[in-house]
């Protein structure tokens, strides 16, 4: 079977929007992301991000693509004050395609512009979500919010989920990660979403920031419901797979109580004890969700499990209400003792660190 997430000119349905090698400028997306990474920005002043624009808006017209007025450039507001220097804007946004507001149409949308930009750019310095809290604190779209950056000493490209279609989103770096180590104070939901680096050179003297960990059910709750809403979708925009272990401390020791597995679909499983009563949980069995045959053979082990769909489908709250119920009634204290396994931080040649879970890792 075709993978469309793998090769979006396989769907006859296909929107042509969405093919990645044209961008909204008429022009083959590697184009205009090599032009970005090559452009002067005249270090973000007034004059030079304007001149940027303008460079830009000529570019476009001359491919036959929108004008300038498509092109959104950030100010420096009273509230990013503290982020930069000399900045007088923060980024400029360039829209490079549309598609329908599904969460799997922008996803396949995300993961074509992502697939064009590596073959032409280099694999990306970083990737990851934003999750519920974008940059200087913006919104980001509900379906989910992934980006992938390619990080320069001055500027950084970056491939951002917008609320239409994915963005090209240039910036200078140094503000993007003042604020994003600024988020790294330990309060609850302070920071949201993943973040995952590579070894390379681009990454020399990057500084993340700290994590915040649950100190309440209802906050584990919120955290795993936001997690689960977006994860298929984002998994399917990055092209990446996740597997993930959720082990809980019991009378000193700590055993493996839920499997997470995702790509463009997420499989969940819990290994809870007979003397724990799963099924009124909401778990089911293989014979309820046989596309977790796929993800889990031996259909005894794990006994339980629930299918949660593909993007835009899974049932976030009631998810994460029967994790935390189940950890409950397996014998786990407090969401202090709810534990994220190592192995879920190596995703490909990324480092994860997952900060809008709130989960201790070991």
């Amino acid at each position: 079977m075709t993978d469309p997430y793998t090769d979006p000119h396989t769907d006859p349905h296909a929107d042509p929007r969405t093919d990645p090698h044209t961008s909204l400028t008429g022009e083959p997306l590697a184009g205009l992301a090599q032009w970005l990474r090559a452009a002067e920005t005249g270090g973000w002043s007034a004059d030079g991000a304007r001149a940027l624009v303008e460079q830009l808006g000529r570019r476009d017209r001359t491919a036959g693509g929108p004008s300038a007025g498509d092109l959104r450039l950030r100010p420096v507001g009273p509230s990013e004050e503290r982020y930069v220097e000399k900045e007088a804007y923060l980024e400029l946004a360039v829209p490079v395609a549309t598609a329908a507001p599904d969460a799997a149409s922008q996803a396949r949308a995300f993961r074509a512009a992502k697939d064009e930009l590596a073959d032409a750019l280099g694999e990306p310095s970083s990737m990851g979500s934003y999750g519920t809290v974008g940059p200087y604190h913006g919104s980001t779209p509900a379906w989910g919010a992934p980006f992938l950056r390619w990080r320069g000493a001055q500027d950084t490209l970056e491939l951002r989920a917008g609320h239409h279609g994915p963005e090209l989103v240039l910036g200078p770096t140094a503000p993007i990660e003042a604020w994003l180590w600024s988020l790294g104070h330990g309060e609850e939901h302070a920071i949201s979403g993943f973040l995952g680096t590579r070894r390379c050179p681009a990454n020399t003297g990057l500084s993340l920031p700290g994590r915040w960990t649950a100190r309440s059910w209802e906050a584990a709750t919120d955290a795993l419901a936001a997690f689960f809403a977006t994860l298929p979708a984002e998994c399917a925009a990055l092209g990446i797979a996740k597997v993930m272990r959720i082990y809980g401390r019991l009378d000193g020791s700590a055993p493996c109580l839920f499997d997470i597995d995702a790509d463009d679909r997420l499989m969940v499983a819990s290994y809870a004890e007979d003397n724990v009563d799963a099924a009124s949980f909401g778990w089911g069995t293989v014979a309820e969700h046989p596309r977790s045959r796929d993800t889990w053979p031996d259909t005894s082990d794990p006994r339980w499990r629930l299918d949660a769909g593909g993007p835009g489908e899974p049932p976030a709250r009631a998810l994460a209400e029967t994790v935390v119920a189940t950890a409950r009634a397996e014998g786990v204290a407090g969401p202090e003792d709810l534990l994220l396994g190592s192995e879920a931080q190596d995703v490909g040649e990324y480092t994860v660190t997952y900060y809008g879970l709130g989960l201790a890792v070991v």
